[in-house]
């Protein structure tokens, strides 16, 4: 009955999760306490717990005598995530190419063949959950208690991001994938060799590639700010 139980806990926290990360579930959205009990068969204690797990990790928000709501994402929030996203993945790539067990390693691979195949004849949710998996890899190499939280957050609007401004049609979005999976392997290489320097360097280059798929959808035209700067200030 135990087994049972934490089975169908383990399947709410993966359904949240992947219904979040692929933006089936919309930021900001309340969840429903009741539904969840009823489709899992779960009780409202281990129900709780998952949600505490949810909102541990950044997911979602526990409100008091207000019920748990969909970590929103708003222009705060993105403003933050562009700012601080270039240096929390060179810290996390450093630390996992200085601290990676080779077991770990065997998983990343794992993960990297996954997210070929995802790119190859996945759908985009595909994609975003195996590259989302790849880097949720590099962030346990990285096991720095204070890194992880905020890796976590980072991550999941990562997906987030690339979920609502995918577009499989586009040529150019399609080539930077492609270079992505290449920088997964070079990242791979240097992890392995314990090499911080190129994981950091390379950290910065996936950093790039990302904003500069990004910025084909979200930068307005005349708007002379590249994502991760910051905005400059107009004299006064």
């Amino acid at each position: 009955m135990k087994t049972d139980s934490k089975s169908r806990k383990m399947a709410l926290y993966e359904a949240l999760k992947m219904g979040i990360l692929t933006m089936q579930m919309r930021p900001g959205e309340d969840l429903d306490e009741t539904a969840l009990s009823e489709e899992f068969s779960l009780s409202r204690t281990p129900l709780r717990e998952v949600f505490r797990q949810l909102a541990g990790e950044g997911y979602i928000n526990l409100r008091e005598n207000r019920g748990a709501r969909i970590s929103e994402m708003s222009h705060t929030t993105l403003r933050d995530f562009f700012l601080t996203a270039p240096m929390i993945y060179a810290a996390v790539l450093r630390l996992a190419a200085k601290n990676a067990r080779a077991d770990q390693i065997v998983r990343l691979k794992e993960a990297q063949a996954e997210f070929r195949a995802a790119l190859k004849s996945g759908t985009g949710a595909d994609r975003a959950l195996a590259n989302n998996r790849f880097h949720e890899i590099t962030g346990e190499m990285a096991d720095n208690v204070y890194l992880t939280p905020s890796f976590h957050r980072l991550l999941i609007d990562h997906a987030r991001i690339g979920m609502t401004f995918y577009r499989p049609t586009d040529n150019r979005m399609a080539e930077n994938l492609s270079d992505a999976a290449e920088q997964h392997d070079q990242i791979i290489a240097a992890i392995e060799a314990g090499d911080e320097a190129a994981a950091g360097k390379l950290a910065d280059d996936h950093w790039a590639l990302s904003r500069d798929q990004i910025e084909i959808f979200v930068m307005p035209a005349g708007l002379d700010l590249p994502l991760g700067d910051l905005p400059r200030k107009t004299p006064a």
